[in-house]
C-alpha cells in the first residue's frame, strides 16, 4: 500500500493531535481540582514503572537469551540495580552498569 505525501502528512498530523489531546486531557483534568492522596501515591510510581518497562526488555531479550546465565546484559542490569539500590545515585548507577557490561562482554 502506497500513500501519497498529503495522506501521509494528514495521518501524522492526526496522530500528533490525538497524542496531544490524550496527554493534555490529563493535565487539564488534574489541574482543575484536587488530586486525591491515593492517586498521588500511585502517580509517584509511574516514572519508575515506565522506565522499567522501557529498559527491562533490553536486558532479557537480546538475541533470545532470556534469563540465562550467559546473558551479560542481565548481569550488568542486576549490578546496576544493586548500585542504584545502595547508592541512589543515577550517574553512579549508569557508570556501574556500563562498566559491568563492558567487563562482562570483553572478559
Amino acid at each position: 500500500m502506497r500513500l501519497d505525501s498529503s495522506t501521509l502528512w494528514l495521518t501524522m498530523a492526526g496522530i500528533g493531535a490525538g497524542t496531544f489531546l490524550i496527554r493534555f486531557s490529563f493535565i487539564w483534568l488534574l489541574g482543575r481540582g484536587q488530586v486525591r492522596p491515593a492517586v498521588q501515591r500511585v502517580l509517584r510510581f509511574v516514572p519508575a514503572s515506565v522506565l522499567s518497562a522501557l529498559i527491562l526488555p533490553s536486558f532479557v531479550l537480546p538475541q533470545h537469551a532470556a534469563f540465562s546465565l550467559g546473558n551479560e546484559r542481565m548481569w550488568a542490569g542486576l549490578i546496576a540495580a544493586i548500585v542504584a539500590w545502595r547508592t541512589r545515585n543515577v550517574l553512579l548507577t549508569i557508570g556501574a552498569g556500563m562498566a559491568a557490561l563492558w567487563v562482562l562482554t570483553n572478559a
